[in-house]
């Protein structure tokens, strides 16, 4: 879908103007499907393999046409991984924010995002594109950091409601939240490494269960106990 204009004459009459608009007028250039058409390709094959080609194949406009929306491939990559997490986070953290204690909520989060790493309802690429996103060094600074903390904010999520559940007693008071914030988070990354690799959703629902399975003993509740006990 080119933007260019083209200088074409109507050769009807005035008396009998045709009906069909003038052949010069540029066909409707809808950005958010464009944006949601190259998020997906990203998803799929990455920053690094996913060329300009590519993606004015897949958005179906031209080169001039993708940089003057978006402004340039980075740009472009930058503004489609926020489109994932503002349109997809929901799958992931809705019942994690809903959850009445803390391994309800961690569990809650590995079980939805085995889900929606597997296609979820709607035949989603596979894998999570927050995780699995990577850049080179040379010249992309930027957009590396937009990755770190876009994954950070996943562990300022998990951290918060972990800090959340140990200040209401749910958790006990030496549990550090930030070694079980990380552990849930690493759980989730090698989980979409899998994901990506064909696993499906039965096997990283297994992983998340046996994960967590050992809970108490991550949390300091068993050494907890056996101190009151003693």
């Amino acid at each position: 879908m080119q933007w260019s204009m083209h200088n074409n004459v109507l050769t009807s009459p005035p008396s009998s103007p045709s009906p069909r608009a003038p052949r010069g007028r540029p066909r409707e250039f809808d950005r958010q499907v464009a944006l949601a058409t190259a998020t997906r390709l990203f998803w799929i094959k990455g920053y690094e393999a996913t060329s300009v080609v590519d993606l004015t194949e897949a958005m179906g406009i031209g080169t001039k046409s993708l940089y003057a929306a978006f402004g340039s491939k980075d740009e472009l990559y930058a503004e489609a991984l926020k489109y994932y997490y503002t349109s997809y986070e929901g799958l992931v953290w809705t019942r994690f924010r809903k959850a009445s204690t803390a391994r309800e909520a961690a569990l809650a989060f590995l079980q939805d995002s085995a889900i929606a790493m597997t296609g979820g309802d709607s035949d989603l690429p596979h894998g999570c594109m927050a995780t699995l996103a990577t850049v080179g060094s040379e010249g992309h600074s930027e957009l590396a950091e937009l990755m770190r903390a876009t994954r950070a904010g996943g562990f300022d999520l998990l951290k918060t409601r972990f800090d959340t559940a140990k200040s209401d007693g749910d958790l006990e008071p030496t549990t550090d939240t930030t070694k079980l914030a990380r552990f849930v988070q690493i759980v989730q990354s090698g989980m979409a490494i899998r994901a990506r690799d064909g696993a499906d959703r039965a096997e990283l629902h297994a992983a998340a269960e046996f994960a967590l399975s050992g809970w108490d003993n991550i949390t300091g509740t068993i050494d907890q106990s056996m101190q009151i006990k003693g």
